[in-house]
């Protein structure tokens, strides 16, 4: 106790001095931290270009456009297979006929379907209406020529020789008149002697021989019509 007594007064007096030691100050403000400025950004006006008018252009009258004509599309053309080409001809120049011929007749001036038979000797022409008689000390006949039945104009003509034919039904002779006659089949045009027969049951006006044929033409019965169909003599 004795000791706080004493050291009570040395306190005091601490106190005392550090009181008027302390010098007097005014308050201080606390210190506020500097807020940053904040620039603002530039503001950067767009570059305004001057308008430019597009160009006008002078319209131009236009034409109203014409179509072209259409042609029609030709048709592709049809195939077509080369017709054969007729062998009239043997290599070495003789004609070659067939079973049956076109024959024109210039004394007659008429065109006729011919049989080709290589079995008779001579040529013979279907004639109806045969009278013989005589001109000038020589004989001849007159004729007509069985066409289909009918009987074509009348024609005389000087007779060659008197050929006798013997019938197959009968022994009886009969003689037939034989005249020279020029015939055109196809480009060969010959000379030769035609029987002059009245059989109006013939089926083709004209026969030929082999007295016709012989040496100058052969003969393929397999085909028909060989030769062209000649053409008339043209009259003047």
């Amino acid at each position: 106790m004795k000791n706080w007594k004493l050291l009570l007064p040395v306190i005091m007096s601490g106190s005392l001095i550090a009181c008027t030691s302390t010098p007097t100050t005014e308050p201080v403000e606390p210190e506020v931290p500097e807020v940053p400025k904040v620039e603002e950004p530039i503001k950067v006006e767009p570059e305004v270009k001057p308008e430019v008018k597009p160009e006008v252009k002078p319209e131009v009258e236009t034409k109203p456009e014409i179509e072209p004509e259409k042609k029609p599309t030709p048709k592709p053309e049809k195939e077509t297979k080369p017709k054969p080409v007729k062998v009239q001809k043997t290599p070495d120049g003789m004609l070659i006929l067939g079973s049956e011929e076109w024959v024109y007749v210039p004394a007659i001036d008429q065109t006729y379907k011919a049989r080709i038979d290589t079995g008779a000797t001579t040529s013979s022409i279907s004639a109806t209406n045969i009278v013989p008689f005589e001109r000038d000390g020589k004989d001849w006949v007159q004729f007509n020529v069985d066409i289909d039945g009918k009987a074509s104009k009348e024609f005389k003509l000087p007779v060659e020789r008197w050929a006798k034919v013997r019938q197959s039904s009968s022994e009886e002779v009969d003689k037939r008149p034989v005249v020279m006659a020029y015939i055109q089949v196809g480009d060969l045009k010959e000379q030769t002697e035609f029987t002059l027969t009245e059989r109006d049951h013939m089926k083709f006006p004209i026969l030929l021989g082999r007295s016709f044929f012989r040496d100058i033409a052969v003969v393929d019965a397999s085909k028909k019509y060989i030769q062209n169909q000649p053409s008339k003599t043209k009259k003047k």
